[in-house]
């Protein structure tokens, strides 16, 4: 490649002198990797941090945490981790005693003996159960377990009224696959199946129906798509009456094509590639991504549309709006229970919830459930059984109120079942919601956690964090770690650290036009949003740049990343985890290559013009004053993986950038741990960094 200029950020390396590290398991990387986490540790694992340690370890180990469940037939099941269960035991109970203070739980897997007895470090990736026969009891279910905490996983057939795994059933290797069951004695699969099978983001490309007893090569072939396209993927849909096959083509994050199986053929329901597409026993549910013109009728970007399926695979084009967005409020998500639809919704970033009935014309109610300032997401209890078929449940959470579980039915009342206890004395804060404003005009809200007796001087420690991609939204949630590891700490003067969740661009807060305002070439939006929050918390006097910090993962790493290079001056310290940075070379590592509609195709001249602009990495430059850094990963990351951040912090300390640190969790995938230790090794890592970086202490 040659040199491009510009204006703002000069000239771009032509060559990258670190590619040695994108050896994930080489021995020199590693041996790098060793050398840099000695420094990082002795410098922050000192008592302080392993007292913080203990004290996150305690909210995460706390036996006390609500134990969420999934409903199955009579049973609720539930994966949990404690102190004595670092791996975790998937368990199940039954209603009544689920609803004591006190309940008893059937152990299933013991992941920490299985670990032990196969020598392998699974980590627990999910269950998928076979619905049984009618009157029958669950007993059938695919567990899926990793072996390093990535997303590559081994599928395995499991007796859970034996509790034992079944002697030669299913048993899938290790790899990015997605699984359905197509029956008792079916699986359809889509794994990687030797070349040609995966597309160029790391995903499957085929579909093939796997038999019980066949091996994989002998599996039939049932969907495919095109090697430049996502991911495939098949769903068998075992609602009784309604048994389908449903197959989808996602293209991208943002596009896709579903299809219905039909008297042996796929037959692609018509609609635009951006409208996403649910189904629900008779009824076909869209929600289109941009304005879709039907029969002369215009459906808003956002909005929810229903319709009978029989009647829309006939030609029917009369869609009915239940949900039409305002500059206000948003859709996020949609549950069904047996005869009614539940709407999640978002007004100015506080939660809504609506309740429709098909039956009755789509009529909404709203659910009053939901406080100012708070998150509360509605969903199913179990859709398909006769009883409980209309419950729901009611997950509320907010900055400062520890996080309830309530159970209702539709047309009744909702009553607590579960409450995670106190975990930090939230008495003395307050939460408030502030709007900055943008470069380009925009009102950007964010939240702010502070003591009641915050002082509008300029003085306190204020960490930032956001994500501001993927249409994800930011919500309120409370956080027992965040308040004994931030919110709790005072400085010698006695001040409470301050933090504040960042709703810019990029994000889904308002829906996807907010989503797709920071796509692209415009992507410097997001940025300009977070900047500018930063800028507003220290017009308003919360804080000055020395004391203001800034976290993000993933996405949100490769934002904290841009505050980095083209925001130096507002922080004063920046903790940047499993991040994206090298977006020159993004879309050849891990599932990079799946992000090109977010970010843009760096391999096309006329993209990477604008991508360059936010690629980090390429951004750095020698004789810039950058503030405190801490760059954090891990090895068994395989959806971003840990090279980027690897050869970000050795091009700094290359530039003599004195003020970086590195560390590398060797396990953990995405998430940067696999286990509730590794967890709060991460967690308090990154605030024992930041906290000391703001405070004088580094």
């Amino acid at each position: 490649m040659t040199s491009t200029t510009d204006q703002h950020s000069g000239p771009i390396p032509d060559h990258d002198e670190f590619l040695w590290l994108e050896d994930i398991y080489g021995e020199s990387p590693l041996q790098w990797v060793h050398a840099e986490n000695a420094v990082t540790e002795q410098e922050l694992v000192t008592g302080d941090f392993l007292d913080m340690e203990r004290r996150v370890l305690e909210v995460l180990d706390s036996t006390d945490r609500i134990p969420m469940v999934s409903k199955r037939g009579g049973h609720y099941y539930n994966f949990w981790r404690d102190e004595e269960h670092p791996k975790g035991l998937w368990r199940r109970t039954d209603w009544d005693s689920y609803n004591s203070a006190s309940p008893q739980w059937e152990v299933l897997l013991d992941l920490d003996r299985l670990s032990a007895d196969e020598g392998v470090e699974w980590v627990w990736g999910g269950a998928m159960s076979l619905r049984p026969a009618d009157g029958e009891p669950y007993q059938r279910a695919l567990i899926a377990v990793s072996p390093d905490g990535g997303d590559a996983r081994r599928f395995r057939e499991f007796d859970v009224v034996s509790r034992t795994f079944v002697a030669d059933g299913f048993d899938i290797p290790a790899a990015k696959s997605r699984i359905s069951w197509a029956g008792p004695d079916a699986l359809h699969l889509a794994t990687d199946f030797g070349p040609g099978s995966m597309t160029t983001s790391s995903y499957p490309r085929t579909v093939r129906t796997l038999q019980r007893g066949q091996s994989l090569a002998d599996a039939e072939l049932y969907f495919d798509i095109p090697e430049h396209h996502m991911m495939a993927v098949v769903m068998r849909d075992q609602t009784p009456g309604f048994e389908r096959d449903i197959a989808v083509d996602t293209i991208d994050f943002y596009s896709s094509r579903t299809h219905l199986r039909n008297n042996g053929e796929w037959v692609r329901l018509d609609v635009p590639d951006d409208v996403n597409v649910s189904l629900h026993r008779q009824w076909l549910i869209l929600r289109p991504r941009t304005d879709w013109e039907v029969d002369g009728t215009v459906f808003a970007s956002g909005s929810l549309l229903g319709v009978d399926l029989d009647s829309f695979l006939a030609g029917d084009r009369s869609l009915t709006v239940l949900f039409q967005p305002d500059a206000q409020t948003s859709l996020q998500s949609w549950s069904w229970t047996r005869d009614y639809l539940l709407v999640n919704l978002l007004s100015d970033v506080s939660s809504e919830i609506r309740v429709l009935k098909p039956s009755e014309r789509w009529r909404a109610e709203v659910l009053d459930a939901c406080p100012p300032l708070h998150s509360v997401d509605a969903f199913a209890v179990d859709d398909e059984d006769d009883v409980d078929g209309n419950d729901y449940w009611l997950l509320a959470s907010g900055f400062l109120t520890p996080t309830t579980l309530l159970r209702g039915t539709v047309g009744g009342a909702h009553e607590q079942v579960k409450a995670t206890p106190s975990f930090f004395n939230d008495n003395g804060f307050t939460v408030e919601q502030h709007f900055a404003v943008s470069k380009d005009g925009t009102r950007v809200p964010y939240f702010q956690v502070a003591s009641t007796e915050l002082a509008l001087d300029g003085g306190n420690p204020a960490l930032l964090s956001g994500y501001g991609g993927f249409e994800h939204a930011m919500v309120p949630a409370y956080s027992g770690v965040i308040g004994r590891g931030w919110l709790e700490r005072t400085t010698e003067s006695g001040r409470h650290g301050v933090y504040v969740l960042a709703n810019i661009r990029g994000g889904g807060e308002y829906g996807p036009a907010w989503h797709r305002a920071a796509l692209h070439a415009n992507r410097h939006r997001a940025y300009e949003d977070f900047a500018a929050i930063a800028e507003d918390l220290v017009a308003r006097g919360v804080t000055r740049p020395e004391f203001l910090g800034c976290t993000g993962r993933s996405n949100g790493g490769l934002l904290v990343g841009n505050m980095l290079t083209h925001y130096p001056h507002l922080f004063g310290a920046i903790s940047c985890g499993v991040p994206l940075l090298d977006m020159r070379r993004y879309t050849k590592l891990s599932a990079g290559y799946s992000w090109i509609a977010e970010y843009g195709d760096p391999d096309k001249p006329e993209e990477w013009e604008y991508v360059q602009t936010f690629s980090p990495y390429h951004q750095l430059r020698s004789g810039v004053d950058y503030p405190r850094t801490l760059i954090w990963t891990a090895t068994s990351d395989d959806r971003v993986g840990p090279v980027q951040a690897r050869k970000m912090a050795a091009r700094m300390k290359a530039l003599s950038i004195d003020n970086v640190w590195f560390h590398e969790a060797l396990e953990g995938g995405h998430a940067g741990a696999s286990d509730n230790r590794q967890a709060a090794r991460m967690h308090v890592m990154s605030q024992e960094f930041l906290w000391k970086a703001l405070t004088g202490g580094l």
